[in-house]
């Protein structure tokens, strides 16, 4: 225990063995039966981690996993607009439904609940993790295989309210290739680390791009680095995504789970191997 310890571990993210006692998870709604939970990380904001989250779901649900994507980064929440989501989420006595996507993909984020997508939200630190936990508490997710949390980039309040509120089973952390980012991506596997939650992949976004006339590869940022953050930090699992307007295309038009492209089928092969080893 520090000795500017206040006793509130709640607001803590310290490592010490007086928080490790002490267990802050909240069940989710009573009709909701979640049976694995995966949150999508990043250091620093612009680095692909939404649009990761969103193809991971992708993959999952053709999977046929029933999929899920509870959108925490409510500043800045883009996940409604991939997936080409207009209609608002609605309401009952019982609590708040998510809204289905095309292929049936349940999704909650702030943008489903304001009258305009383009709405400010204009909210203190406290008020935007109260909000990320009644995603998880209020939301009637029902009985679903894969739940992936879309995170805020950063080590600041909603991810730590996300780490003590919600039992995650793990978290997939998105890097690019500059060196900076890396850096910056080691504080989110680092702060993963304190909070006893294992790192099981890791995603290198806008790795590399493919020339159209000769095919040949072009890595403009870099040799990669996910190999060598993966070996220092004992990931096991990498991948790496290339630079393709078809992505932001995909994005724009809400048409992502039309996307092509083997590279992050690893990734989810591994994560629906430890969704079946729980049923």
């Amino acid at each position: 225990m520090s000795n500017s310890c206040d006793n509130d571990c709640a607001s803590c993210g310290s490592d010490c063995a007086d928080r490790r006692k002490t267990d802050f998870h909240e069940p989710p709604h009573a009709l909701s039966r979640i049976r694995s939970i995966v949150g999508v990380v990043s250091g620093k904001g612009g680095v692909g981690k939404s649009l990761v989250t969103s193809l991971l779901a992708v993959l999952c649900q053709r999977a046929g996993l029933q999929t899920g994507i509870l959108d925490a980064d409510v500043t800045g929440p883009s996940i409604p607009r991939a997936f080409g989501l207009a209609e608002k989420a609605m309401a009952s006595e019982e609590g708040v439904f998510p809204v289905l996507t095309k292929t049936g993909i349940r999704v909650m984020s702030l943008n489903l609940l304001l009258p305009n997508e383009t709405d400010p939200v204009v909210w203190r630190g406290p008020v935007i993790a109260g909000t990320v936990r009644q995603f998880w508490t209020d939301v009637i997710w029902g009985d679903i295989d894969m739940l992936f949390i879309d995170m805020p980039p950063g080590t600041g309040d909603v991810p730590l309210t996300v780490f003590q509120t919600i039992p995650v089973d793990g978290v997939v952390v998105v890097t690019s290739p500059q060196e900076l980012v890396g850096m910056i991506v080691e504080k989110a596997v680092n702060m993963a680390g304190m909070m006893q939650i294992p790192v099981l992949g890791l995603v290198e976004n806008m790795g590399f791009l493919t020339c159209p006339d000769c095919g040949r590869e072009i890595r403009p940022f870099g040799e990669s680095r996910a190999d060598a953050l993966a070996l220092k930090h004992g990931i096991l699992k990498t991948a790496s995504l290339p630079i393709d307007p078809k992505f932001a295309a995909a994005c724009d038009t809400g048409m992502i789970e039309l996307f092509e492209g083997r590279w992050l089928d690893g990734m989810a092969e591994m994560l629906e191997k430890r969704v079946k080893s729980k049923q």
